[in-house]
């Protein structure tokens, strides 16, 4: 019989990496894999750890390397390694560039992974598609990263420190990540849901007509992992990969309204467009981001859903829960 796998997820309480932890654990024994997760607070959310059930809950702290070897001790090194672990918010980063850069450059990941005796760990990454300038529409993973604010250099930084020191990697440069809630609810604001409630008061609402995204339903991107895990399993060969991880969708937040309001029945004239340039949010925003996903559909063959059949999903699991 061939070893079962072990797979890491680094980050495993934020909003992906519950995702896709649950998913992994659910598949049973149509995937051979031991589980385990880092988190940051003192303790993992009981509703997680019960989702998630058999995986093995450690705590890690991406700043400074501390509690990396206790995983290698007691769980073994892993053969995957999947980094959800971020400071995501841009405004955050902006505020903070030492805990960006600190947090969100693996660089005591990357080289406790490296240390790891006998064995080449693959690393999925996940990067940002703000690494990207946004003066154009459908950028390929070969353009040039201009990134615009903190968030995307520190996410330059990431994929060029990966890069230079790892042999064996798939970095996915995600759009914004929606779907439904996680099982132990995350503390940030999830974007169709927090579309939809503004939408429900009643309320005029103004929303940018002018900056543009590829959302990514949040399964079509646990489906691109697990993917690239097997992929890597089968072919047992090293991959050095860079992925634009992105819906099929090229949409503005105006757009993204709209397609809310219609799927709920809201009245869409409450939704006034603005221009992006006409609102201070404290830190630079790409104008157009959208990405091509020729590369992702032609190795994976998963193509992801469209915006309005994620919007739908995710807003029919609000309803169910």
């Amino acid at each position: 019989m061939a070893e079962r796998k072990r797979v890491l997820v680094v980050g495993g309480n934020g909003y992906l990496g519950q995702h896709l932890l649950v998913t992994l654990a659910g598949a049973g024994g149509s995937l051979p894999f031991d589980l385990a997760f880092t988190h940051h607070r003192p303790i993992p959310p009981p509703e997680l750890l019960a989702a998630a059930s058999p995986a093995i809950p450690f705590r890690a702290d991406l700043q400074t390397g501390e509690g990396f070897e206790a995983i290698a001790q007691s769980f073994g090194q892993p053969h995957v390694v999947v980094n959800c672990a971020a400071i995501s918010v841009p405004r955050a980063c902006e505020m903070d560039p030492a805990a960006a850069m600190a947090t969100n450059v693996p660089s005591y990941l990357v080289n406790w992974l490296s240390s790891l005796e006998g064995c080449d760990p693959l690393l999925i990454h996940l990067s940002t598609d703000q690494v990207y300038e946004g003066i154009k529409s459908f950028y390929k993973e070969e353009d040039e990263t201009v990134p615009v604010n903190m968030y995307g250099k520190s996410k330059v930084a990431a994929e060029q420190f990966i890069t230079s020191k790892c042999s064996n990697f798939a970095i996915l440069r995600s759009s914004i990540i929606y779907g439904p809630q996680t099982e132990a609810p995350v503390e940030k604001s999830l974007p169709i849901q927090w579309i939809d409630k503004v939408l429900a008061s009643g309320q005029e609402v103004e929303f940018f007509y002018d900056e543009f995204r590829c959302p990514i339903y949040v399964k079509d991107v646990v489906n691109i992992i697990i993917s690239l895990i097997k992929k890597w399993i089968s072919d047992g060969e090293p991959m050095q990969l860079c992925l634009n991880v992105g819906g099929p969708d090229r949409v503005s937040r105006d757009q993204m309204a709209k397609t809310i309001a219609t799927s709920r029945g809201y009245d869409v004239s409450l939704i006034k467009p603005v221009s992006a340039s006409s609102v201070n949010r404290g830190v630079a925003s790409p104008a157009d981001i959208s990405m091509d996903i020729s590369k992702l559909i032609q190795l994976l063959t998963i193509i992801p859903v469209s915006f309005e059949h994620g919007v739908k999903a995710t807003l029919e699991s609000s309803e169910a829960s």
